[in-house]
C-alpha cells in the first residue's frame, strides 16, 4: 500500500534565506502520508513512533513535491514505512514566476518510519 500527496511549497513554507523550506515541513508531510495509510489499512490514525530521515537536496518556496509513504511491513501493532519526497517542479528564479517541470523527479528527502496502531484501535476501515 502506498499513499501520495502532491503539493506546492508556499511562501509561508519558506523559513530561511532564499525561500529555503525547513526540513521539518517535509517530515510533517511524511507524517500526513503515513497517517492516511494507517487509516486505509487499520481504520485508525495510529501514532508515529520513530522516523529516520536523510535530507538530500534543498526545497524552496514555489517547488512542487510528491510525497509518498509505502507500507513495507506490519507487526501486531507496528507498521513500517519507507517515505520519499521528490521535487517535480521548481521555480527558475525566486524573483520570477517561471517554473520548470523536471525531466526526472529529484529525490530531496527519504526516511524510514515506524507507526503503531494499538490492538484496541485496529478495525476494518470503511470503504
Amino acid at each position: 500500500m502506498e499513499t501520495i500527496i502532491r503539493l506546492r511549497m508556499s511562501t509561508a513554507d519558506g523559513h530561511y534565506g532564499g525561500g529555503l523550506v525547513d526540513g521539518a515541513r517535509v517530515l510533517q508531510l511524511f507524517g500526513d502520508a503515513v497517517t492516511e495509510a494507517l487509516v486505509r489499512h487499520d481504520g485508525d490514525e495510529g501514532l508515529m513512533r520513530t522516523m529516520n530521515a536523510e535530507f538530500l537536496a534543498p526545497v524552496r518556496s514555489g517547488d512542487f513535491l510528491e510525497v509518498k509513504a509505502a507500507l513495507v511491513s506490519t507487526g501486531n501493532s507496528s507498521r513500517r514505512f519507507e517515505c520519499t519526497a521528490h521535487k517535480v517542479i521548481e521555480l527558475v528564479d525566486a524573483a520570477d514566476s517561471a517554473a520548470d517541470v523536471l525531466a526526472e523527479p529529484l529525490l530531496v528527502v527519504k526516511a524510514t518510519a515506524v507507526a503503531v496502531v494499538p490492538l484496541s484501535k485496529q478495525r476494518k476501515p470503511v470503504r
